[in-house]
């Protein structure tokens, strides 16, 4: 590759990097009412959801990673 093709491939690639950080959301701010719908959730029934999450948590020792809270045995 010769010095030019190097020079233009970079600021080609400068150029998207930059362009990248201007992106607006997708998602309108009259839009999010949908996604916020319970329809939306990945679990069927949240309750029971939580709990697993929790029992996970205090079994594991990996508070806040699924956004229960407590964390260890649980003996207190």
């Amino acid at each position: 590759m010769t010095r030019c093709s190097i020079k233009a491939t970079t600021g080609l690639c400068l150029l998207i990097l930059i362009n990248a950080c201007s992106i607006q959301p997708w998602v309108k701010p009259y839009e999010r009412q949908h996604l916020a719908d319970p329809i939306m959730t990945f679990q069927r029934d949240p309750i029971s959801s939580a709990y697993i999450n929790h029992v996970y948590q205090a079994r594991e020792a990996a508070r806040g990673a699924e956004g229960g809270q407590g964390g260890g045995c649980g003996c207190n």
